[in-house]
């Protein structure tokens, strides 16, 4: 995917961010809490599409098999709601956001412009795909096969679906190839989705809170309703939050790691964060 407009990247999954770093630089850990379904849907939609496109490059069946998984994933998201129309109503606000920079005083009119230009790219691909763009992969009678079995554990075995497997024991150029071409159907709804979770990222400034005994409580601005809330921790912390609520107040509250056999407990003590309000 090209995004000209970045100055960043988001996290590739879409949620937490896990830069490779050695434990003396490691970047804070940023946990994403969706505040409506739209952004919700554009969240695991994007965390779906990085899946499939990265297990895509896999040359083992393996790597195919999850990254069919992934798409078959994205299918059942978008046969639930409207996304397309979603990311159309998303890219036509920031168009028109943008547009009251312009006449502001020392904004990058350049960089803006470029912005801008990106999004009404993507919006003319995503209008050019038409309401029908993925009907060919939900005719696909070869991955409802797979949708069907996949609901049963371990039901996509070779002789459960023995044309899957056939096709996973051909040589991985054939096997990508074919998946390329299920991929590019999603490719101008995912590179919209992406450019706007960048752009809802960026719209928030971070402030530095302080969680006493553990808990911290937040109410939203109605007339600025906040899409998305970032809490950033530092990696060595050995703390993660657990957030509730809805676009107009949430709680936060943090417990401690103490690893996969013992249930995580309450933090004690006041706790020190980040936290960024996009709206």
């Amino acid at each position: 995917m090209s995004h000209n407009s970045r100055m960043t990247s988001p996290p590739a999954d879409g949620g937490v961010a896990a830069p490779e770093a050695t434990a003396a630089t490691a970047a804070p850990i940023v946990f994403e809490q969706p505040l409506n379904e739209r952004m919700r849907s554009f969240l695991r939609v994007d965390f779906l599409y990085n899946q499939a496109s990265f297990h895509h490059q896999s040359p083992s069946h393996w790597g195919s098999r999850a990254a069919v998984a992934s798409l078959l994933d994205i299918l059942a998201i978008t046969t639930r709601a409207d996304i397309r129309a979603d990311v159309l109503k998303e890219l036509e606000r920031q168009v028109s956001l943008l547009n009251e920079f312009q006449s502001r005083p020392g904004v990058d009119q350049a960089r803006l412009r470029t912005v801008v230009s990106n999004l009404l790219r993507l919006r003319a691909d995503v209008l050019a795909c038409g309401t029908a763009f993925l009907q060919p992969l939900k005719d696909s009678e070869f991955l409802a096969a797979i949708r069907h079995r996949s609901a049963i554990p371990g039901g996509t075995c070779e002789f459960d679906l023995p044309d899957y497997y056939f096709w996973l024991s051909q040589p991985a150029e054939l096997r990508n190839e074919t998946f390329a071409k299920w991929l590019s159907m999603l490719r101008p709804l995912c590179d919209a989705i992406a450019e706007l979770l960048w752009l809802t990222r960026q719209s928030g400034r971070p402030r530095t809170e302080i969680a006493h005994g553990g808990v911290y409580h937040i109410t939203f601005d109605r007339d600025a309703p906040v899409q998305l809330m970032r809490i950033a921790l530092p990696a060595d912390s050995s703390i993660f939050p657990e957030i509730s609520g809805s676009h107009y107040r949430s709680s936060i509250r943090f417990v401690t790691w103490s690893g996969p056999p013992n249930r995580p407990r309450q933090a004690e003590g006041d706790i020190s964060f980040e936290i960024t309000c996009c709206t």
